[in-house]
């Protein structure tokens, strides 16, 4: 007997292929957007320029000082901007930070968005925001930062230094990965999340062995956006919480701490969650235990291994797990403060992960 289940897919079009970026201009006529706000990274700016040059007359400005984590007083100095150029839509190129950055603004105005990411993280496809401001970051899932229309140019990918490609897919895989175990599952999800599990697993190895394999940045840019949609479709656990706490309480770089964090969590949370390490083992092609799997993998393409190495300051345990209790989640696995201390520890060292 089939398990009952509820299935609201969400909002939003995907245009994907090599090229896609020059779709931005017919992609914001189509949301009425007559000023457009572009928002980048510094490093992104030059995409980003060619994108407001591509929309002529509807290109109003560009804002190229997000920052990771989406600090509340850089959203505070795009919105001076919005306000002075009398914006109406925002559009986002480049990884979490730009995307982020973007939906901050339209959680503040309602104004329609454009994402167009040039990494993998997945954030495109989801309904949440974290924003941070004096050393919190705090999360909120709401449609108003569902961006309108996500744009995927594998093409983009190709600037994209090596190992910022690596952490931003395993970001990917984490989005996936808490989806196998979401609070309220249904076949559509569970489908969804391990083949983007598979997919950028799959595509990973291939594009550090050769960075100009086409084939196989299209294939991880495709994992990217169903990881992103599972996350969207799933919720979040213990995974996204405790790297929101670290990344919000130690300024940590983002996708480098979900690399780091995912095998320990998966770990914690595997007693209670054999469905998912099952299809996990298959989504991985191992028979190996899937968290020990993710470790190794990321180990072989050259991503950190600790949270020493990203620079969490040694005394930093006790008051992360502080922050994570605060407030209370969802998750498969009852939350034990020695068992999460464990596990800190154990990323914080670089050990193998334990349940």
């Amino acid at each position: 007997m089939t398990t009952a289940f509820a299935y609201a897919p969400p909002p939003g079009r995907v245009i994907f292929g090599d090229g896609a970026l020059g779709r931005v201009p017919e992609a914001a006529a189509e949301l009425g957007i007559r000023r457009a706000l572009v928002v980048t990274t510094r490093s992104g700016a030059v995409v980003g320029r060619r994108a407001l040059a591509s929309l002529g007359q509807q290109g109003a400005a560009l804002f190229d000082a997000a920052a990771m984590h989406t600090p509340v007083e850089v959203t505070e100095r795009a919105m001076a901007l919005v306000r002075e150029r009398a914006i109406d839509g925002v559009i986002a190129i480049g990884g979490g930070s730009a995307i982020g950055l973007a939906k901050a603004l339209a959680l503040r105005t309602d104004m329609p968005q454009i994402a167009v990411p040039t990494t993998y993280a997945g954030s495109e496809m989801t309904p949440i925001l974290g924003q941070t401001e004096g050393g919190v970051k705090t999360t909120q899932r709401t449609a108003k930062v569902q961006p309108e229309v996500v744009i995927y140019d594998p093409e983009l990918t190709f600037g994209l230094p090596q190992a910022v490609g690596v952490t931003s897919g395993f970001n990917a895989i984490a989005h996936g990965v808490e989806a196998l175990y979401a609070r309220e599952p249904n076949p559509i999800l569970t489908l969804v999340s391990e083949e983007g599990v598979r997919a950028m697993a799959a595509a990973l190895p291939r594009i550090v062995a050769a960075p100009d394999d086409r084939e196989a940045r299209g294939e991880a840019m495709s994992g990217a956006w169903l990881c992103g949609w599972a996350l969207a479709g799933g919720g979040t656990a213990l995974h996204h919480k405790l790297c929101h706490v670290l990344g919000g309480a130690f300024d940590l770089p983002h996708a480098e701490l979900h690399t780091i964090i995912l095998p320990h969590a998966l770990a914690y949370n595997a007693p209670a969650v054999p469905d998912t390490m099952a299809r996990l083992r298959r989504a991985l092609g191992t028979n190996a235990d899937p968290a020990l799997a993710l470790q190794a993998l990321s180990q072989k393409l050259g991503a950190p291994k600790s949270l020493a190495e990203i620079g969490m300051p040694a005394d930093g345990i006790d008051r992360a797990l502080d922050l994570a209790f605060e407030a209370p989640y969802w998750n498969p696995r009852p939350l034990e403060r020695d068992g999460l201390k464990g596990l800190l520890q154990r990323a914080y060292a670089g050990a193998p992960p334990q349940p």
